[in-house]
């Protein structure tokens, strides 16, 4: 055990530093000592417990994915009894182990991970003066009882991903215009050292140049400021080379704003060489661009720029129908390599912003009509790209891993296109392959087609920040409410459209099954019937809202005590109409087939 607790904390720590599941899954299966992952587990969240919102919210999610496929539900049961019972001894170091503890067991709850019967059980085992009492006490009243508690337990910490690199940037900004405005080196190196993101020494460095560049006045002192810290050890010679190979790669867009950019900064990268704080041969060619450029070339820049415009307008607008009517007047020729790099980039402007402009991205992207390979070279365009990505946004591996579920869940692309997608990276150590690791964790871990579907908040196209799955519920309602009494098929189509919500169609099956049962009227089957013909209502959603039906019909056959037999023929018309695959039926083993995605209850 001595030896698997000083394993089990370098492994910790490690998960920490590089947010790799995979990896972390991996180290753990090769320790081959699974009757100790309680202890893990114990370790696990009391590290966190003790660090930044970044921290929990990682032990969280990889307890999450280790659940059952690693670490066995006994064990993770085991760990937290551990963490409950030493609530005492955690307390004279983390003085708010009662709130933070009583968090964790609630976030396990939500998360599927631990029982509810959980908090009785160890109530009735520890003393009445015990701190772990207070916790588990906290965690059913303070969280479980609060109303929408899931969406709030599970938002918690989540926001802190985002908002540390944001806030890095910011500082870094900062730092280098106070140091141009006082010249103190030494204040400059003190306030570096206190960001204490050696990993992101990059950005001081790109940052530095760009003003270099803009700024030729100060062009001297920032060059004297980043050779001090090359001197001083503060930034490394690796860290530096990223810093320089950034702008190189950008070069081209800083000459649309700095007249002769790409000899300004052949003239920085000269004096830094000359100086002895960089090295030449390790950077990339800054050669000029081939006088035979082809036109195509030229028109993919220019839709770039204008892709950019569209994509930040969409952000402040939320208008999806813009969008496309600027994709087709731009791309009329429906060039598939124009979507791909739309897709690219619209995804990457939405991993630099908050997670309201990751789930409007989405949202847009679950709503355009691009051809599914089109959308599948965006995906591999992106991935291909993240060993660039990482130096900008180091949590790239879990926002791109998030898209990448998220584009599976709302039926974007297929899982199966995701294997093949994954097939061209096998075998790679590449940031690339982290992050499809990462969106296969995702998709695998329990309850993951809720949890994927709230990850941003949800609802990104509506002028709200979000739709609580209730008011989505409310909005289909009414609207077969309205058609029901004498509204026109072609409004309510729309109006589904509208919703843009394509992974929450099997509710509107379900509750126009409901009515057709209920009321014993046949006019919203023709309604799904539009839907399924125009393409609005997917197979795939229409199995799941049938699904949905029987799995409810113990409840139903109260209101309706002929609902099973009116199911079954309803069943039977749907096969014949080419709605249900001919092997769907009402029987014991039917649940499994149709409640699960993912080897998850949703």
């Amino acid at each position: 055990l001595d030896a698997y607790k000083r394993k089990a904390t370098v492994i910790v720590e490690e998960y920490f530093a590089t947010s790799d599941v995979v990896s972390t899954a991996n180290e753990l299966r090769e320790l081959k000592l699974p009757g100790y992952s309680y202890y893990f587990v114990k370790k696990l969240v009391s590290m966190a417990m003790d660090r930044h919102d970044k921290e929990k919210e990682m032990a969280a999610v990889l307890l999450s994915a280790l659940y059952s496929e690693v670490i066995d539900p006994s064990q993770v049961y085991k760990g937290f009894s551990k963490l409950v019972e030493s609530a005492d001894d955690l307390i004279v170091d983390i003085p708010d182990t009662v709130d933070v503890l009583a968090l964790f067991i609630a976030r396990a709850v939500v998360d599927d991970i631990l029982p509810p019967a959980f908090l009785k059980k160890q109530l009735a085992s520890l003393p009445a003066d015990s701190k772990g009492v207070d916790v588990l006490r906290r965690a059913e009243k303070g969280y479980l009882a609060a109303p929408l508690h899931s969406e709030i337990i599970e938002r918690r910490w989540v926001s802190s991903m985002n908002k540390t690199v944001d806030d890095v940037k910011v500082k870094i900004n900062n730092l280098l215009v106070e140091f141009i405005a006082s010249g103190d080196k030494k204040e400059a190196c003190r306030c570096i050292k206190e960001l204490k993101v050696p990993f992101f020494h990059h950005e001081i460095v790109k940052r530095a140049l760009v003003m270099a560049m803009e700024r030729r006045a100060v062009e001297s002192q920032l060059l004297e400021l980043l050779k001090k810290t090359t001197e001083e050890g503060l930034i490394n010679s690796s860290q530096v080379t990223k810093g320089f190979g950034r702008i190189i790669d950008v070069v081209d867009d800083l000459s649309l704003d700095i007249p002769d950019a790409r000899g300004i900064l052949k003239s920085l990268i000269s004096k830094a060489a000359s100086e002895g704080w960089l090295s030449v041969s390790s950077l990339k060619s800054l050669s000029p661009p081939s006088p035979k450029e082809s036109v195509e070339d030229t028109a993919a820049k220019l839709f770039k720029m204008k892709a950019q415009s569209i994509i930040q307008e969409y952000f402040l607008s939320g208008d999806i129908a813009e969008v496309s009517d600027c994709i087709e007047s731009e791309n009329s020729s429906c060039s598939p390599d124009l979507n791909a790099m739309f897709i690219k980039r619209l995804v990457t402007l939405a991993m630099d912003r908050k997670n309201r402009e990751k789930e409007m991205a989405s949202v847009l992207l679950s709503s355009l009509c691009f051809p599914t390979d089109d959308v599948v070279h965006g995906l591999i365009m992106l991935i291909e790209s993240a060993d660039d990505t990482v130096l900008d946004n180091p949590i790239v591996v879990e926002d791109l891993g998030m898209f990448l579920a998220r584009a599976v869940v709302d039926e974007v692309i297929a899982p199966q296109q995701l294997e093949e997608i994954e097939s061209q990276f096998l075998g790679t150590e590449s940031t690339g392959n982290k992050v499809l690791q990462m969106a296969k964790s995702l998709l695998k871990a329990r309850l993951a087609g809720e949890r994927i579907l709230r990850c941003w908040g949800g609802g990104g196209s509506s002028s709200k920040n979000g739709w609580a799955v209730e008011d989505v519920k409310d909005k289909i309602g009414k609207l077969l409410e309205e058609f029901e009494s004498g509204g026109d098929i072609r409004e309510a189509c729309r109006c589904i459209k509208e919703l843009g919500m394509p992974f929450f169609h099997h509710e509107v099956v379900k509750k126009a099954l409901v009515k057709i049962m209920e009321s014993k009227s046949e006019k919203l089957w023709g309604l799904l019937n539009e839907g399924f013909r125009s393409g609005l209502i997917t197979s795939y959603q229409m199995t799941k809202g049938f699904g949905r039906v029987a799995e409810s019909m113990e409840d139903l056959r109260l209101d309706v005590p002929d609902a099973e037999k009116q199911f079954g023929y309803y069943i039977e018309k749907a096969k014949l109409t080419g709605w249900l695959d001919s092997s769907f039926g009402i029987g014991p083993t039917t649940k499994s087939s149709y409640v699960k995605e993912n080897g998850t209850n949703i």
